[in-house]
């Protein structure tokens, strides 16, 4: 029987993401012309994959979907108190579904090069979240309702340019959410190798 006091560093580390990620989502990353295409929650939430791949490669599947379920409850009523209900919603559904499609592909992956399980479960479950997330953070947007995401100006509708090309301020943002949580998965190769390296961990 598997000692569950062994989940707690993973649980508290998947909340502290998941949490700050669903507060910091709701402010636009002012530098370097990016605010159109990238939140602050972007460069944080990425690392809940890391989370969830560590767990799976070091605890395996069972264990990871207890921190995936554990960092759910307590992050979704966290953040409804801390963020706002929209969020807290959007955010535990996008996370519930990816989480549990991340670890259900890297275990079909595990026993491939030591990259491919944590780059390609992280990727398919990054766009999943993108779109369940987006799909309902913004959806008062979609209806041309004024004040959505918590914004009070209601310019997710605005029109704005991504890449260059011109598109509603929600897509602008989740395109960019996007290609963060690809850069942040291949950054989080290093730390995950470095895990790998100094724990000896074997596919569990």
């Amino acid at each position: 029987m598997q000692d569950n006091s062994r989940l707690i560093p993973y649980i508290i580390a998947m909340v502290v993401i998941v949490v700050a990620a669903n507060i910091l989502v709701q402010t636009q990353f002012q530098y370097f012309g990016l605010q159109e295409v990238l939140t602050w929650g972007a460069l944080t939430y990425p690392f809940a994959f890391l989370v969830n791949d560590l767990t799976n490669r070091h605890l395996g599947s069972a264990a990871a979907r207890k921190v995936v379920l554990s960092g759910f409850l307590i992050a979704v009523v966290l953040s409804i108190w801390l963020a706002t209900p929209r969020i807290a919603i959007a955010s535990g559904s996008a996370f519930l579904v990816a989480h549990l499609i991340d670890i259900s592909v890297f275990d079909k992956l595990r026993n491939g090069a030591w990259w491919v399980p944590p780059f390609i479960s992280t990727f398919i479950g990054s766009a999943i979240d993108t779109a369940i997330f987006f799909s309902l953070a913004f959806a008062p947007a979609f209806a041309g309702i004024d004040g959505a995401f918590g914004m009070e100006d209601g310019s997710l509708g605005f029109p704005a340019s991504a890449f260059g090309i011109a598109m509603p301020l929600w897509a602008s943002l989740a395109l960019g959410d996007m290609v963060v949580k690809v850069c942040v998965g291949l950054f989080a190769l290093i730390p995950y190798g470095g895990f790998l390296k100094a724990t000896a961990a074997k596919p569990a």
